[in-house]
């Protein structure tokens, strides 16, 4: 197995620059496992393929303005993305994990300012918030530990909170492929997204659901639950080395409920499916197999998974149990065995990437690569704002 075995041509006229109106009119292609065929859909007819029973798990992380755009004292600019808070290093929130460019300007002792209004900014806005580059982080091109320290009063005359300050400089961050959207930034959040923002990224798959369609979904009788995994730094980096296995996955911080444990477990025992919206909820399902718990009865298995060796079915070991403030770098890639996860809807995900990998694990890389070609073929869109896509 070679990274060069999940690359793929892609016309950059195919890279969705915006979002689909309304967001569950975007097509789907529909891939069948058991055969490798696949249908073409518009993403509302999602509700054809499910059954009563089934349960659906979604990712509710919410997007936070992680991206500030300030200047160093001698006038240069600055480029932050917050990754993710560093409590270990200060328990008061302030120091953050962070990308930074440029990079090599950005070392240990380098100061930014960042001003009201972010990167649109005039030069007569307030400073709201100043970063201090601290450390470098291992294991990572362009990642820092950065201090942050808010400036300035809010609009009460009281002191700005760090949050506040963030959010009066920061713009939610687009992934760098999408160069042309100027629209609503609340497009780029899930209509289920929970109000407390954490992550880096979008869950991009489950931005196709609108209240509309979850409604109709639930009136059919299939379950709608969430977890939650907060996106990182993995979002930003593609696997660059040779061979897959060496590629070093950083962790992210989840949370999978009792309540979505209870659903799981229901519909597996009733003979239904847990269907994942995105690959971050299948990573948060299956960060949460405990593989020494005693299996349940009837034994949580995937389908298609049955006979792997690993499976509690054939093992009479392993279980999915509840996990609150926990953190995971599951890599899953071909040879992987899934515990959880019968049917997965994912977007188009970029060559050489770790999705590629997780899908072509899922599926085969067999079905993967012929499905996207056919999507290449049909001018489907790809990436973040693209359309979606519906294993089973």
């Amino acid at each position: 197995m070679r990274t060069d075995d999940f690359d793929y041509d892609l016309p950059d006229e195919l890279i969705a620059q915006a979002p689909a109106e309304p967001r569950d009119m975007c097509r789907m292609l529909v891939l069948h496992r058991e055969d490798g065929s696949v249908e073409h859909k518009v993403f509302r007819d999602i509700i054809d393929y499910l059954e009563p029973g089934d349960v659906l798990v979604a990712n509710q992380t919410r997007v936070m303005p992680a991206r500030l755009i300030g200047r160093k004292p001698t006038g240069g600019v600055a480029e932050t993305l917050l990754l993710r808070r560093r409590e270990d290093v200060d328990p008061m929130g302030h120091v953050w994990e962070c990308l930074v460019n440029p990079g090599k300007r950005l070392k240990p002792g380098a100061v930014v300012e960042y001003r009201a209004g972010g990167a649109h900014a005039p030069q007569n806005s307030p400073v709201v918030l100043r970063a201090t580059v601290e450390d470098f982080v291992d294991d990572s091109r362009g990642g820092r530990l950065v201090r942050f320290e808010p400036c300035g009063e809010n609009a009460a005359g009281v002191p700005r909170t760090l949050d506040e300050a963030i959010h009066a400089a920061g713009h939610v961050p687009l992934p760098p492929y999408i160069t042309q959207y100027e629209g609503d930034p609340e497009k780029y959040q899930t209509v289920y997204a929970m109000k407390e923002e954490h992550s880096a990224a979008a869950p991009t798959a489950g931005l196709h659901f609108t209240p509309e369609l979850i409604e109709r979904i639930e009136e059919k009788g299939v379950k709608f639950v969430t977890v939650e995994l907060e996106v990182g730094i993995d979002t930003f980096r593609l696997v660059e080395e040779d061979d897959p296995t060496k590629h070093v996955m950083h962790t992210e911080r989840y949370h999978v409920p009792a309540e979505a444990v209870d659903a799981v477990r229901a519909a597996k025992a009733a003979g239904h499916r847990v269907i994942a919206v995105g690959t971050t909820a299948v990573r948060s399902l299956e960060s949460a197999w405990e593989a020494d718990a005693p299996a349940a009865n009837p034994a949580v298995v995937a389908r298609r998974f049955e006979d792997a060796p690993d499976s509690a079915a054939v093992s009479g070991r392993g279980d999915i149990v509840a996990r609150e403030n926990a953190t995971t770098n599951l890599y899953l890639m071909p040879g992987s065995t899934f515990h959880v996860v019968d049917a997965m809807i994912t977007n188009f995900h970029v060559p050489r990437s770790t999705l590629m990998m997780l899908v072509s694990a899922f599926a085969t890389r067999d079905q993967i690569m012929a499905a996207y070609q056919a999507a290449v073929e049909e001018r489907y869109r790809f990436f973040s704002f693209g359309d979606a896509m519906f294993i089973e």
